[in-house]
């Protein structure tokens, strides 16, 4: 756990740093330099690529993190890479050609609603590819066990684009749609640094040599584009939906509500990249034993750093959304609803990556299908009758279900619970601090009431986890950055 532990801290710390730099956009930034109904297509757009993106990348990502150590001679291994560099192509292409005939449809289709979607179907294209090949080329580092420059890229880099744009906009130094295409080029100069910097780690050898599991290597990609489709779906549709059924400036309220409940996911996102490469290592070789360990002690450190997140939002909510607009205030109800189902993420440690490299993905993949049909679904009903808040409560049902099916899925065949004793302690204290601490504040200015109880809460949260050892691995960070 040791090498997941390190670069996990530094892809933690370089991914609260985005998530800041994301606070101040969407925050603040967003919503006074861009009109409600242009933050909505951009909260629009980026939905619709990263639905999209995970058929563009063919799956090549999760491929490549599932078979690179199976392959042990070095002319079967650049012929794999090799094949990973090009197969996206055969789907990026006829795709592209099909926007470009099938244009007036599709646009007429999304833009039933709003008709500014119908302005950039190509901006999002360009930004689904740029997402798919980033995502190719950070698997391409995972493999080498280096993911600190990729997680910096992904986090922090486009956000900081973004706000560089918003100020320029602010200034007057471009218009709306000069930002517009400065935001796609943001996304794609990402994945030249990533292309880059994954070949300064290990450079491409083009081999055109069929790698001898070509069927399963194939198989498992396209089975692992619903994979990818269903993760993203469960976490962009609703945004998708929403443009449809209502205005899109509801979609900006709704933006920033899920913005803030996914900084709970933040420590699983920086762990997960390490996760999957070494869940399909130990898969690989067979070795249970150290599979089971790594799936106990990611969940309950996971369930510990996001539980505090989960807090610190939580206790905190009501004074945060007197500092942002107030028509943005219908989102908190959002935020709750989905800051739930996000701790019940993390809670589940490395149950993606076990299912997601395992030879019981189909079965799963066939489950996640029934589901996001059942998500689209609940939307339908939802959206309509509670807007933004159905929305919501469609995704934490959705979600919640397929979690849940995934958990026992794991357990059937592989006999293993991310649980332990130390699990329902950790979630006794947490109903404990929001019971203490929800109905109190600090009688001052909203920032200073923020930073005062995230303070106080911060302290006794550490306090309360090393006293009583939760996790062996936080409490010798703690021991090493506080010096005891």
């Amino acid at each position: 756990m040791g090498i997941v532990a390190s670069q996990s801290f530094k892809n933690i710390v370089s991914t609260y740093l985005g998530f800041f730099v994301g606070a101040i956009n969407t925050l603040f930034l967003y919503t006074e330099f861009l009109s409600d109904e242009y933050y909505g297509m951009v909260g629009y757009m980026l939905s619709l690529a990263y639905v999209v993106m995970p058929i563009m990348a063919f799956g090549v990502n999760n491929t490549l993190v599932k078979f690179y150590s199976s392959f042990k001679t070095r002319l079967a291994l650049n012929g794999f890479l090799t094949l990973m560099l090009f197969l996206p192509i055969f789907i990026i292409v006829p795709i592209t050609v099909i926007v470009h005939f099938g244009y007036d449809v599709i646009t007429g289709f999304l833009s039933q609603r709003n008709a500014i979607i119908k302005d950039y179907l190509w901006h999002t294209i360009v930004v689904a590819v740029s997402l798919a090949y980033f995502e190719v080329f950070f698997a391409w580092a995972k493999v080498q066990m280096q993911t600190v420059f990729g997680n910096f890229m992904k986090e922090v880099f486009h956000r900081v684009g973004v706000m560089l744009l918003l100020f320029t906009l602010f200034f007057e130094w471009i218009n709306v749609d000069q930002f517009m295409v400065g935001l796609v080029l943001v996304y794609v100069l990402r994945m030249l640094v990533m292309t880059i910097y994954a070949f300064t780690i290990r450079f491409p050898v083009i081999v055109f040599r069929s790698p001898g599991n070509l069927k399963d290597i194939l198989k498992y990609s396209f089975l692992i584009i619903i994979a990818g489709s269903i993760a993203t779906v469960l976490l962009d549709i609703d945004k998708v939906m929403l443009g449809y059924y209502i205005s899109i400036k509801e979609i900006a309220y709704y933006n920033v509500a899920i913005f803030i409940s996914a900084v709970i996911a933040v420590p699983q996102r920086s762990m997960h990249q390490l996760l999957m490469p070494l869940s399909a290592k130990y898969l690989n070789e067979r070795d249970f034993d150290a599979l089971e360990k790594l799936y106990k002690q990611s969940s309950i450190n996971l369930f510990i750093v996001s539980g505090l997140v989960f807090l610190l939002i939580v206790l905190n909510i009501n004074q945060l959304y007197l500092i942002i607009p107030e028509e943005f205030s219908g989102g908190i109800s959002v935020v709750f609803i989905i800051s739930v189902i996000k701790l019940y993420d993390s809670l589940l440690g490395s149950n993606n990556a076990i299912l997601f490299n395992s030879d019981y993905y189909r079965i799963v993949l066939v489950l996640g299908v029934v589901l996001v049909v059942l998500m689209v679904c609940l939307n339908m009903v939802f959206i309509p009758l509670l807007g933004i808040n159905g929305a919501g409560l469609a995704t934490f049902i959705a979600v919640f279900m397929y979690n849940s099916i995934k958990l026992f899925f794991v357990y059937k065949k592989f006999k293993i619970l991310p649980f332990s004793n130390k699990t329902l302690r950790i979630g006794v204290f947490l109903l404990l601090f929001i019971a203490v601490f929800y109905f109190w504040d600090f009688p001052f200015n909203p920032f200073v009431n923020i930073g005062l109880k995230s303070i106080l809460i911060g302290l006794l949260y550490a306090f309360v986890v090393y006293y009583f050892n939760f996790s062996e691995d936080i409490s010798i960070l703690i021991k090493r950055y506080l010096k005891l």
